[in-house]
C-alpha cells in the first residue's frame, strides 16, 4: 500500500469512527435532556453544544501546541465535556456492567480518537528569540571563514593638505550575518 492509499484509509477509518461517535453520543445528549423534561429542540441543542464544543476544543488544543501557548484550561475543558458526553450516554443505558460499558463506547472511542489525532502532531523545533536570526533547523549550519582582506597602502595625500592625526584602533570585520567564525565554537540552539 502505498503511502497516499493508507492516509486516504485512514482518513476514512477516522471519519468514520467519528461520525459514528458523534451520532451515538448526540442521541444520547438529546434523548437525555427531552427524558428530563427539556423541549425537542434544546434536546439538539444541548447535544451540539456538548459533542462539537469537545471537537472544537480538541482542534484549539492542538493549535496552542503549535503556537507554543499553554493548553491546560482548553485541556481541562476538554476532559470536562467528553466526560459530560460520557456521563449522558452511561445515564441513557441499562443499569449492569455491560449496559454501561457499551453506552460509553462512543465516548471513549471518541476520546481515543482525539488523543491518537493530536499525539500525531508534527514536532516543531523552538522559534528562535526575536532579536536572532532565523534558522533552518532540518540543515546543517555551513560553516565558512572570512579572511580579513588585506589591507591596502593609504593613497598619497597631497603636499598642501596637512595629513589628519593618525588614531591607532583596530580594524574588526565581522562575517556575513549567519556565518560562523572558525575560531569561534558553533553553537546551535536557543542560550538563555
Amino acid at each position: 500500500m502505498t503511502e497516499r492509499t493508507e492516509t486516504a484509509v485512514r482518513l476514512v477509518i477516522l471519519l468514520a469512527i467519528g461520525t459514528m461517535a458523534g451520532a451515538a453520543a448526540f442521541t444520547h445528549v438529546h434523548d437525555l435532556s427531552v427524558t428530563h423534561g427539556q423541549p425537542d429542540w434544546i434536546g439538539w441543542a444541548n447535544a451540539v453544544a456538548v459533542e462539537l464544543m469537545a471537537i472544537y476544543l480538541g482542534l484549539e488544543l492542538r493549535a496552542r501546541r503549535r503556537a507554543r501557548r499553554p493548553v491546560g484550561l482548553v485541556a481541562s475543558l476538554l476532559v470536562a465535556f467528553a466526560l459530560l458526553s460520557l456521563a449522558a450516554q452511561v445515564a441513557e443505558a441499562e443499569p449492569s456492567i455491560w449496559g454501561w460499558t457499551v453506552a460509553a463506547v462512543p465516548s471513549l472511542a471518541f476520546l481515543a480518537l482525539v488523543k491518537v489525532v493530536l499525539s500525531n502532531a508534527p514536532a516543531l523545533p523552538p522559534a528562535p528569540e526575536p532579536d536572532q536570526p532565523s534558522i533552518d533547523w532540518d540543515e546543517a549550519p555551513e560553516q565558512t571563514t572570512t579572511d580579513p582582506e588585506p589591507e591596502r597602502p593609504a593613497a598619497p595625500v597631497p603636499p598642501t593638505v596637512p595629513a589628519p592625526a593618525a588614531v591607532s584602533t583596530p580594524a574588526v570585520i565581522l562575517p556575513p550575518r549567519g556565518v560562523a567564525q572558525s575560531n569561534r565554537p558553533h553553537v546551535v540552539g536557543i542560550i538563555r
